[in-house]
């Protein structure tokens, strides 16, 4: 299949929308997205629907299981299945976490990585290996974490930095992790932002929360996103056009307690608007 132009602001294939979405994908819709793990092995009904959307519409693989600093090998079946499945739908990009989530058996849990030399090398080196399987560059994002691994070398901002580099892939830039975790652990968001390798990212995440009765924050991508996240997001788009760079294209995660359509619509177009009014690359320049 032809490869459709990847840009502006996309949505969660979710199966819960796809009785809408068969009657009418709204415009604000520019791509959607969805977990290869959830698709590529999939025949019959379910495949043809896929098939009717991506021969329209862009999409992007967002992946929840390969584990890339994990211990185990890597699942290269899963990863031969995804090339497989990218290939036959023109599907463009795929990102990954920078994180863990299983050894001997999936843990269904996106674990921190420490931050040390040795997690640098070790994660690059598996980024680097799913790069020559899948036959392209992926991006990685930055994760939500709720404990802080010990013995670090260096902060989580230079750690990714640092794996990004080493394995020269790219960023998938989550605006909703960064705030989420400078709530719970004290840190401003901004800077951290700021200090990111904005220069490789090709994807960003805005989504919403939960805040528990003490204040700590979850990553639940099951709420509307928050005006600070959305000021967040804004911060990203003017940090890429200060560097002279175009604005990635942009999803909106909603993962539990999907609302109707035109809801999730209208939170698109929050996106929309933002992109409208970040600056153009010759007045970035």
């Amino acid at each position: 299949m032809p490869k459709l132009p990847l840009t502006g602001a996309g949505l969660g294939f979710r199966r819960e929308l796809i009785p809408a979405l068969q009657t009418q994908v709204p415009s604000p819709i520019q791509f959607f997205e969805l977990a290869p793990e959830n698709w590529a092995r999939m025949g019959g009904a379910s495949a043809r629907i896929l098939r009717s959307f991506t021969e329209r519409h862009p999409f992007v693989c967002h992946g929840l299981s390969l584990s890339l600093g994990g211990p185990a090998p890597l699942d290269t079946e899963l990863l031969g299945d995804i090339r497989r499945f990218m290939a036959q739908h023109g599907i463009q990009l795929y990102t990954e976490h920078l994180s863990w989530c299983g050894d001997a058996h999936p843990l269904h849990e996106l674990l921190p990585l420490p931050c040390t030399e040795a997690a640098v090398r070790w994660t690059a080196a598996r980024i680097r290996q799913t790069q020559d399987v899948l036959g392209c560059r992926i991006g990685i994002e930055n994760a939500s974490r709720y404990i802080t691994p010990p013995c670090a070398e260096m902060d989580e901002a230079d750690f990714i930095r640092a794996v990004v580099e080493e394995a020269d892939c790219l960023l998938h830039l989550d605006v909703n992790n960064i705030y989420v975790n400078s709530q719970n652990f004290g840190f401003d968001p901004r800077a951290f932002l700021a200090r990111l390798p904005l220069e490789r990212c090709c994807y960003i995440h805005v989504a919403g929360h939960y805040q528990e009765a003490d204040g700590f924050l979850i990553d639940t991508h099951g709420s509307p996103v928050i005006d600070p996240v959305w000021a967040l997001l804004e911060d990203a788009y003017q940090h890429l056009r200060t560097r002279g760079l175009a604005l990635p294209p942009t999803c909106l995660e909603r993962d539990f307690n999907i609302p109707p359509l035109p809801e999730l619509v209208a939170e698109l177009q929050h996106i929309t608007r933002r992109q409208q009014a970040a600056p153009a690359l010759a007045e970035a320049l």
